[in-house]
């Protein structure tokens, strides 16, 4: 006989566990009559498919194709994404040893919150998160902390208040380019005011960019300032890591994302990701390096995302406008997936979505994304799955939906 012991436990952090709101609804919005708005998911139907097989084809020409990589990246891809970066910076240099690419750029973020982020530390988010972000830090035990954003991005006169107050960040993280969820852009003067508090104060900024060149053109928007975003905050500092991924541009089975960082942040990344695959898929890192390096192809495609998007995102925003009028104020997308909605009438957004997937439509509540009792009247709309037609169906349920809940009050 075996002494008796008590079960073996879980790892302390583990208490900090807990499951992306978003992944759960995505799983109760999988029936076939739901017209989800929630996941932030590309269009598959634009999705290069025949480009993806010609790519697949080219790369098992390749022997190293099917064989371990560096744990960096394949020295092709990164080659690559040196380049592309170069021409989003406005033609600065990026070195390809500054490159590393990852299985996705959740797992990128993942990797440089064990790299920057001692437990307890200080981090500093955008108000409302983005959930992954608040997973990873929550997961790193550090102490995370809101600034609110507006119509141009973080509010960085506040974070420099509070700052002068005695806030130490070790990291400052946001979504600079149509933000999710709120969908806007930090403008070019708190991108440089940014950069220069993350030189005065030594902390590093996380500039996580997955929508970036998803924008729509301004010949073709209403919305002001509609076009090609601000450079990167990452041309304003070398304090600032630049992440970004082909989940959104090309096909998220992919699974590449990539950050550009200093070097010292580079190689101790490579050591966690070492410890955590060894490595990426070399077939479909030389499958992406095949599709971006050709560039008058991936110019042709993003153009096409562009108008797409677009397309759908004056969809929503029209349809939303003509179904809750003055009752409801919406975001005007220009770029990115996300448009984001307030209720005036103190609809509480959590309570309307049990109604709302009765009827057939899912979204996610703005409690999803921050604590803070103002955001319980807001939502987050997706507009990329979904054709115009689809859109204005859901919109048009979502109003039964809201119209149900009323009475029912």
């Amino acid at each position: 006989m075996f002494p008796s012991h008590p079960n073996p436990g879980l790892a302390r952090r583990a208490d900090s566990l807990s499951s992306s709101a978003i992944r759960d609804l995505l799983a109760l919005t999988a029936r076939e009559d739901v017209i989800s708005l929630a996941g932030g998911l590309p269009a598959t139907d634009l999705i290069p498919v025949e480009r993806l097989a010609a790519a697949a084809e080219a790369a098992l020409r390749t022997p190293d194709a099917v064989q371990y990589c560096e744990t960096r990246g394949h020295g092709t891809l990164r080659s690559v994404l040196a380049a592309r970066e170069g021409a989003v910076r406005g033609g600065a240099a990026v070195p390809v040893e500054t490159v590393v690419v990852t299985h996705g750029s959740q797992q990128a973020l993942t990797l440089l919150a064990q790299a920057l982020v001692d437990p307890g530390a200080v981090v500093v988010i955008d108000e409302p998160a983005y959930t992954g972000a608040l997973q990873v830090f929550s997961i790193a035990e550090a102490q995370i902390v809101a600034i609110p954003i507006d119509a141009d991005g973080m509010d960085t006169v506040e974070l420099e208040r509070r700052l002068r107050a005695g806030l130490r960040p070790a990291v400052v993280h946001t979504v600079a380019n149509f933000h999710n969820p709120r969908g806007v852009t930090m403008s070019d003067g708190r991108r440089r005011h940014l950069a220069a508090l993350a030189e005065r104060f030594g902390f590093w900024v996380i500039e996580d960019d997955p929508y970036g060149e998803i924008w729509f053109a301004a010949e073709n928007s209403a919305t002001s300032g509609a076009g090609a975003p601000p450079l990167p905050i990452a041309c304003h500092s070398d304090r600032v890591i630049r992440l970004s991924s082909a989940s959104k541009i090309l096909a998220p089975t992919l699974r590449v994302g990539w950050f550009v960082a200093p070097p010292a942040v580079c190689a101790a990344v490579e050591l966690l990701k070492q410890g955590a695959d060894l490595c990426g898929s070399s077939m479909t890192q030389l499958m992406t390096a095949h599709m971006l390096a050709d560039t008058a192809w991936t110019d042709t495609h993003l153009a096409t995302l562009r108008h797409q998007y677009y397309c759908r995102a004056t969809a929503l925003t029209a349809a939303l406008a003509t179904e809750f009028g003055q009752r409801l104020t919406v975001s005007r997308p220009a770029g990115g997936m996300f448009a984001w909605a307030t209720f005036e009438d103190e609809t509480d957004t959590s309570e309307l979505l049990g109604v709302a997937l009765d009827h057939g439509v899912a979204f996610v509540p703005g409690t999803a994304f921050a604590a803070a009792e103002q955001y319980r009247h807001s939502l987050r709309l997706s507009f990329a799955g979904s054709t115009p037609p689809l859109l204005t169906d859901a919109v048009q349920r979502l109003g039964s939906a809201h119209s149900a809940l009323a009475y029912a009050h």
